[in-house]
């Protein structure tokens, strides 16, 4: 059913379809701040080693197989814009991380990073998260941009399933974000908006990426490489490392486990 809806739409609808449903469960992950005041840490890095499989899996058989694929088709070794997107997406985010002030959730007893500014901690708080969702909806927009350019690998389903992954590890997000806020001495409904803001960033970058390839369709395999380094490079620098930092490891690890097998569940038997 969602298929057949979707199926109707341009490649820029679609994506924006699919990245509020990433936003929506984004508030969904938020609203947990009005029914608890803190979540336990275990299920909380498990949780978020769950979204780190889940954008580890998606960045090989979402993005950069056909990526491979699409290059190939082009008449170009599939390597070279699997390799250089890859390494431009990490650089992207590396150098908005070096300027964009803000205070990651795991770190918040630590200085900010970014340029130095006078705005407040829960500002700060939300930057952090909203920084790493975008190469989550860029990466939504591009795989519905690379199935209007008619690649084997690239399906309406196997998007569709991109968008679920992705909705999937952004409920731990939202929370990762709305709990640290109230702690911070927000009340919860304020908590809630910050949390569910960070998200709103999705639906802009998906719609850039799904326009962006759709009409400038021989820069696709190296759209698709990019989103996956922006998306390996949020999953080095923060998710695995604030997974880790209160000594879960053994959970973390179990939870990137399951992430990355229902990830390439859902890519692999409906894309």
């Amino acid at each position: 059913m969602i298929i057949d809806f979707l199926s109707g739409q341009s490649p820029i609808m679609q994506a924006l379809f699919a990245t509020l449903f990433t936003w929506f469960v984004t508030a969904l992950g938020a609203g947990i701040v009005f029914f608890f005041n803190n979540v336990d840490r275990r299920i909380l890095d498990s949780m978020l080693g769950f979204a780190s499989g889940v954008m580890i899996a998606a960045s090989f058989w979402s993005l950069l197989a056909p990526a491979i694929e699409t290059a190939e088709n082009q008449g170009v070794p599939g390597w070279i814009p699997a390799v250089v997107g890859f390494l431009l997406g990490g650089i992207f985010l590396r150098l908005v991380d070096a300027v964009l002030p803000h205070l990651h959730p795991a770190l918040a007893n630590s200085e900010p990073e970014g340029i130095k500014t006078k705005w407040q901690r829960s500002v700060l708080l939300v930057l952090a998260v909203t920084l790493h969702n975008f190469p989550e909806g860029l990466a939504v927009g591009v795989a519905f941009g690379a199935v209007a350019s008619n690649i084997p690998s690239a399906s309406l389903a196997g998007a569709v399933a991109l968008a679920v992954g992705i909705g999937l590890q952004n409920f731990p997000e939202g929370a990762a974000v709305s709990i640290p806020l109230k702690r911070e001495g927000l009340s919860s409904k304020k908590s809630f908006m910050y949390g569910q803001f960070s998200g709103a960033v999705e639906p802009v970058a998906g719609v850039l990426g799904a326009a962006a390839v759709y009409y400038m369709r021989p820069i696709l395999p190296y759209a698709l490489a990019f989103a996956a380094g922006a998306m390996i490079f949020v999953v080095g620098e923060e998710l695995i490392p604030e997974a880790n930092s209160e000594g879960n490891s053994h959970l973390a690890t179990t939870g990137l486990m399951l992430g990355f097998a229902v990830m390439m569940f859902l890519d692999v038997s409906l894309g």
